[in-house]
């Protein structure tokens, strides 16, 4: 173990037995913001430290070993205790660099996930659908809850745009790599010579914002206008102006919503999904500033970037980042994305031990 590591876990074990102290107080609950506070920290390191006390254990059975090899009688005992305790150290060697990782404190948030149709026209919108659907069925594998937030159909049934927020454990975790460019490679059911046409989509997860305080918008820099809801008529026309579109002066971003019957449902809607969008832009401009010295491509998150293609003529999907390639594009878009995400994942932890790596 590098000895910079190894202060980082002295140096968090001290502050466990020093959380605890202060914990055990007959005060301690007095502030119990405070108190909560001290026990989240506590819950976040002690896993760590226990894994470190069993990392010097491991260690001094090593040392004592290695001492009894110089028994001449001893040895063959004493070469197989070492041998253990390497291997036991090898072991927690590894698990104490993956729970050094930094974690994402937006893993455990619901988000909103928009899409939008791109080039492509028509089959593009299609394709918003279709990829609706996918995330929708995946969704629903996790037990996760689908809200439509806003949408904006096209003439064939597709979305020029829609708007969801998922609700669950983890949603943010499972879907943070998702957004990005997202292509499609297939012959449209309006194609008459059965040529094959391309056509893109751009996706965004947005970790939905704390409902007090993570956020800050000042109600002098909103625009908001109420107009009548757009549909195909019926008994159900909308014949108030319950459709809600508020615009952020300082950054330009406009977000309408018009799904509910309900002004104010609508306008609490609008503003949630606008202080998820304000987060997501801080946090684009912070890792833009870190970009300088490290930047993950898994986890940048960047629109503009294509990171997948999807190949219906040869039944595959790929994605470009890890240069993943899954010939079986029937199951994912019906939401099988757990080979998807999980080699994702796995991708971003190995990016991330090897700059702990390289800082240690």
């Amino acid at each position: 173990m590098k000895p910079s590591i190894r202060q980082r876990l002295a140096r968090l074990a001290e502050r466990l037995a020093e959380l605890d102290a202060l914990l055990g107080q007959e005060d301690a609950t007095r502030d119990m913001d405070a108190y909560r506070r001290m026990q989240r920290e506590r819950a976040e390191i002690a896993e760590v430290v226990e894994l470190f006390s069993a990392w010097r254990r491991a260690e001094a059975d090593l040392v004592t070993a290695r001492e009894m090899e110089r028994d001449p009688e001893l040895r063959a005992f004493a070469q197989a205790e070492a041998a253990a305790a390497e291997e036991e150290l090898a072991r927690l060697d590894e698990a104490l660099a993956r729970a050094l990782l930094p974690r994402d404190p937006d893993d455990d948030r619901n988000v909103f996930l928009e899409i939008r149709a791109g080039t492509g026209g028509e089959e593009s919108a299609l394709f918003a659908a279709d990829l609706f659907r996918m995330y929708a069925r995946y969704a629903e594998r996790q037990g996760w809850k689908v809200e439509v937030v806003s949408k904006n159909e096209s003439d064939l049934g597709g979305y020029r745009e829609i708007i969801a927020r998922i609700v669950g454990s983890g949603v943010y975790a499972k879907l943070k790599f998702e957004s990005g460019g997202h292509r499609v490679q297939r012959v449209p059911e309006t194609e008459a010579q059965g040529r094959i046409h391309t056509s893109a989509c751009t996706v965004a997860v947005l970790p939905e914002a704390d409902a007090v305080g993570e956020v800050e918008i000042n109600p002098a820099d909103l625009r908001i206008d109420t107009f009548r809801a757009s549909g195909a008529g019926g008994q159900h026309i909308n014949k108030t102006d319950s459709a809600v579109r508020i615009t952020h002066l300082p950054t330009g971003l406009v977000v309408e919503c018009q799904d509910d019957r309900s002004q104010h449902r609508n306008k609490a809607q609008a503003l949630a999904v606008l202080a998820a969008r304000l987060k997501d832009r801080e946090e684009r401009e912070r890792q833009q500033r870190l970009a300088s010295t490290r930047k993950s491509l898994i986890g940048s998150g960047d629109r503009s970037e294509r990171i997948r293609t999807y190949n219906f003529p040869q039944g595959r999907v790929t994605d470009h980042r890890i240069n993943l390639t899954l010939y079986k594009i029937d199951a994912i878009m019906d939401g099988d994305l757990d080979e998807l995400i999980g080699a994702l994942a796995a991708a971003h932890q190995a990016e991330q031990l090897a700059a702990l790596a390289g800082e240690a």
